[in-house]
């Protein structure tokens, strides 16, 4: 029994990410069209459809190596959970938002070699992204927050 709850905020965190980010991208492709853009706040925050080849910021848009990438990272956080040792909730958090934002990404890469867009922030110019980049975001953060815990508890 211990094992299956170990990290289990990771876990629910993946899962959490990847269906949030799968629903959401589901929802675009189905209803909007690419290039589409729906203002929800002029000049401010648009629902945009749009695709990207590359990872963020279109950085190295095309290449195929972006979608074997992904599965290594997804592999690997995967690894980490089950085999690694027990991790603090932070930790676990992190890397289960990392997780289930390169799944959902990866997922993308593999379908259709493209990563389905659409949150624009247009006051601040900000490259269109997805959920799954929130995620990613959100899970460094909580490792920042864990790695900035452990330091100070050692001094």
């Amino acid at each position: 029994m211990r094992t299956i709850n170990k990290n289990r905020l990771f876990w629910m965190g993946a899962s959490l990410g990847l269906i949030l980010d799968r629903l959401t991208k589901y929802w675009v492709v189905q209803s909007m069209t690419l290039s589409q853009s729906i203002p929800l706040w002029s000049g401010v925050f648009h629902l945009t459809y749009v695709t990207n080849t590359g990872a963020a910021f279109s950085l190295f848009s095309g290449s195929v190596w972006l979608r074997w990438l992904s599965l290594l990272v997804s592999l690997g956080l995967m690894a980490l959970a089950w085999f690694g040792p027990g991790l603090t909730p932070s930790e676990q958090a992190g890397y289960g938002l990392i997780l289930g934002g390169a799944m959902g990404n990866g997922i993308d890469r593999f379908a259709t070699g493209e990563v389905v867009d659409f949150l624009d922030f247009r006051l601040i110019r900000f490259p269109v992204f997805n959920l799954a980049d929130v995620f990613i975001n959100i899970g460094i953060i909580f490792l920042l927050v864990a790695m900035w815990r452990q330091s100070s508890e050692t001094q």
